[in-house]
């Protein structure tokens, strides 16, 4: 059969943009449909991209290959590193951007990318045969003929938007839901569910008093986000933001209002995100606390509007506007937009492959707020994965399946197939169980070579990633092979950098990885190696320092993989093993795995089963 294209993704979002340019780039025909073009890439919350994990899903998308990074970079107006003072672990990057520079430069991006179509048109209906894909039908009438297909809706099936008593459906303000392609989905026998997300008003610069607020600026020396923008030369325009706060006035205003709010006289159903609950959810849940944080975000570089980050809110426009009026420097904010509440339908995650295809229809993949999670990185992730093994499936390639232990993006995914979720999910540092690895800083060292090989990712800069990564191993062995004494010379030349001296004979690795030993230090002490570039003396001073915990976590891994190989012997009776849930057995007597690997990739069967199982066969064959 001659198909019109390879891939149609369905939904120009931060999840469509990085399938759509992916599957393109990797030489499909392929086509984006969505409902108004100049939307592509809009940022429907926050003017921000990044933060505490999600800098790490964009470093990580940046690595493989995708576009969030280099656009940010291009287009951002502040940027900072989060828990900066912290380990480097759980440093996170964000950035403040340019909302309307963001979407032109998303928009642009498609629409000059070879092999990549644009369609301003709704899609209704996916068209299958024999539980596979076969084309895309839209409101049009239009029917797509394509070998697979990447959904990725956002807050747009049967999308419904609160403010106090009215309802409207929308996807977003002003533009159609998607609610054929709901029901569809639903025919097809995916399961759905229903959660909340929500936005804050939008307010005049000029009727602002930032005088009475807190100034708070990006970093004295801004790091990019892309692996492949020029640190040398990056210089960004940054502005400021500003911090207020909430008082006991604000909270009597809103408490004295529940009866207006629609999430909680009923008329909102889906369930809201426990990590970015709006003020009124915040006010009724810490009633001990007497405020909370505003942070008043710049929306574009002329800053002619901000974004009040902290005040979600579905209440009425008049409640909006007395609350906003009783905040510090807010009294006569004039609102350019109210803030909103708005309901989607969302798809079972565990209805999906580790690969986001689903189980029940072939060649028919999920990405995105569609699969239940919350946040523009979390989409991106989703929607680069998705396109990267619609590609393979089509070469009938292996696909690329990342570890818990290679990636956030590993753990983003392999959470949402295998435990599901029934709240908006975020990305945190504490769900990667294996963080210190997985830095934002050793990304392109970590999953580079994938993007190289999937052609995402050019030959001068994977040689450039593979140069830093064999430096970097380079010196951290002379620094495990080379000792220092405690001998007068070392002394001194020590205190000649204000380092302490030894007591006793250790490996050079010891003396660098103190927790006071800094970059400057290193080129004074080791003049062989000050040539190096800064990222790689980084690496290896944050390689040095954690040491012992790297190498704990190391052998964790090591001790996993092995672990995962180990057989499940033939008639194994899983309902034998105390400790597993009736579920998890039900699941494993129905799939009967030969392996624990093959156990671990059951939708629902956790790490701590495979634990328990690991040690019941283990106490089977000591008794044999």
């Amino acid at each position: 059969m001659n198909y019109d294209y390879d891939v149609v993704v369905i939904g120009g979002g931060h999840a469509g943009i990085e399938a759509s340019l992916v599957s393109a780039r990797m030489g499909k025909k392929t086509l984006l449909i969505t409902i108004l073009a100049e939307q592509i890439g809009a940022t429907s919350c926050n003017p921000a991209i990044g933060g505490l994990a999600k800098g790490h899903l964009v470093k990580e998308i940046d690595a493989l290959g995708g576009e969030m990074g280099k656009c940010t970079d291009t287009v951002g107006i502040q940027f900072r590193v989060l828990n900066s003072s912290k380990g480097p672990a759980v440093r996170g990057s964000r950035a403040q951007i340019d909302m309307d520079r963001y979407r032109i430069y998303m928009r642009n991006k498609c629409i000059q990318t070879e092999n990549l179509d644009i369609k301003q048109e709704i899609a209704d209906e996916i068209i299958t045969q024999n539980g596979e894909v076969t084309a895309v039908k839209t409101h049009l009438g239009n029917i797509y003929t394509t070998r697979k297909v990447i959904v990725t809706a956002g807050t747009f099936l049967k999308g419904l938007i609160h403010i106090g008593s009215f309802k409207q459906e929308a996807g977003r303000v002003g533009e159609f839901p998607s609610n054929a392609l709901s029901e569809n989905l639903k025919s097809l026998g995916l399961t759905l569910g229903r959660l909340k997300t929500g936005t804050c008003a939008r307010i005049d610069a000029n009727s602002i008093d930032f005088s009475v607020m807190e100034e708070q600026g990006g970093d004295e020396n801004p790091k990019p986000f892309s692996f492949q923008t020029d640190a040398k030369s990056f210089n960004p325009t940054q502005l400021p933001c500003f911090v207020t706060y909430t008082n006991e006035k604000t909270h009597e205003i809103i408490e004295s209002n529940f009866y207006q709010a629609p999430l909680f006289t009923g008329q909102i159903e889906g369930v809201g995100p426990r990590y970015c609950p709006s003020i009124e959810d915040k006010v009724n849940r810490f009633r001990e606390k007497n405020r909370h944080h505003l942070f008043i975000e710049p929306q574009t570089l002329e800053a002619t509007e901000y974004y009040i980050n902290g005040l979600t809110t579905s209440l009425p426009p008049k409640v909006q506007e007395e609350m906003i009026h009783s905040i510090k420097g807010l009294e006569n904010a004039k609102i350019v937009r109210y803030g909103y509440a708005i309901e989607y339908d969302y798809i079972d995650p565990t209805e999906l492959k580790h690969t986001l295809e689903t189980k029940k229809i072939n060649g028919l993949y999920m990405a995105g707020q569609v699969n239940g999670t919350t946040g523009y990185e979390e989409a991106a992730a989703q929607g680069l994965m998705a396109g990267i093994n619609a590609v393979l499936s089509i070469d009938e390639k292996d696909p690329l399946i990342l570890r818990r232990d290679e990636a956030y993006i590993g753990v983003l995914i392999d959470d949402l197939v295998t435990k599901g979720t029934k709240e908006p999910y975020r990305m945190f540092t504490s769900r990667a169980e294996f963080r210190l690895l997985l830095r934002e800083d050793n990304a392109d060292i970590r999953l580079t070579k994938y993007g190289y090989e999937l052609g995402l990712i050019s030959e001068e800069f994977y040689n450039k990633v593979k140069q830093k990564e064999k430096d970097i191993k380079k010196v951290l062995t002379y620094l495990e092979e080379n000792f220092i004494t405690p001998s007068k010379e070392n002394t001194a030349k020590l205190q000649e950098i204000d380092e302490n001296g030894v007591t006793d004979k250790v490996i050079l690795k010891r003396v660098v990885g103190r927790k006071t030993f800094t970059i400057e230090k290193f080129d004074k002490f080791f003049p062989q190696f000050a040539n190096l570039p800064t990222d790689t003396k980084e690496q290896i001073l944050i390689e040095s320092k954690y040491d012992s915990y790297i190498k704990k976590q190391q052998n964790q891994i090591n001790r996993m993989k092995s672990m995962l190989k180990i057989k499940i012997p033939q008639n194994f009776d899983f309902s034998s093993v105390s400790g597993l849930s009736n579920e998890i057995v039900e699941k494993l007597n129905k799939f009967n795995p030969p392996t624990l690997f093959a156990a671990s990739e059951i939708s629902g069967v956790t790490p701590a089963a495979i634990d328990i199982l690991h040690i019941y066969i283990k106490m089977k064959q000591k008794n044999k």
